[in-house]
């Protein structure tokens, strides 16, 4: 096994494993796993960030009526544990996928029917009351805020845990795209980074992300014709 970071989006973030054909024992695992992390970081704080803004601005406000405040980056590291967890999933389910021989050695799903699957359930995800509770959830960040602040460093990790699960929950299935299009395609990376914000702050959000799930349940149904 060898590993190498060219070419795969993160720069010197993490080292991340090369793609071969070679079966995969247990210590590809960490590799895997910081590689899904650094992608993490990567596509979901762009998204947070009218999160990330309206809580620093309110901590801001606190520390000038000489109030108790803290640092955002506590906040950020809650909200960043919960896709932490997500990364360990995602590590395993790669792990588990290549050793069945069901992606290529470019880390690309190779069977229409694990494609479409993953582009139908995508689709069908984007209609379920989970979906819509968490987007809504992720798209006001401000009635996150009063409804459940919580003080201290505890309460903002808490908090950023939370909002971490909300966002998780809206988007996880999205992620999976990523063994369709190529765990290290940077395109599809970029596409998926993009739609995530665009759901998440544009004013027709909600309706785009009922749009996008039109298009990946005929997506699906093209795969398995």
């Amino acid at each position: 096994m060898t590993y190498d970071a060219r070419g795969m989006g993160l720069g010197a973030c993490c080292r991340m494993v090369a793609p071969d054909s070679n079966p995969w024992d247990a210590a590809t695992l960490p590799p895997l796993f910081f590689m899904w992390a650094g992608m993490m970081v990567a596509m979901m704080v762009p998204s947070a960030s009218p999160m990330i803004m309206t809580f620093t601005m309110v901590q801001r406000k606190r520390r000038e009526q000489e109030r108790p405040f803290v640092p955002t980056g506590i906040f950020l590291a809650g909200y960043l544990f919960a896709w932490t967890i997500f990364s360990a999933l995602a590590a395993l389910a790669q792990w588990i996928l290549h050793a069945k021989a069901l992606l290529t050695p470019m880390m690309i799903s190779n069977n229409s029917i694990l494609g479409g699957v993953i582009l139908g359930a995508a689709g069908i995800f984007q209609f379920t009351p989970l979906k819509n509770a968490c987007l809504k959830h992720c798209r006001s960040p401000l009635t996150f805020l009063l409804t459940d602040w919580r003080e201290g460093k505890i309460g903002a990790f808490v908090m950023g845990l939370k909002h971490g699960a909300y966002c998780t929950g809206c988007c996880w299935i999205l992620m999976l795209l990523l063994f369709l299009g190529g765990v290290m395609n940077l395109f599809w990376i970029a596409a998926i980074s993009i739609f995530v914000l665009f759901e998440k702050v544009l004013p027709k959000g909600l309706l785009f992300g009922k749009f996008a799930g039109v298009i990946l349940i005929i997506w699906a149904v093209l795969m398995f014709i």
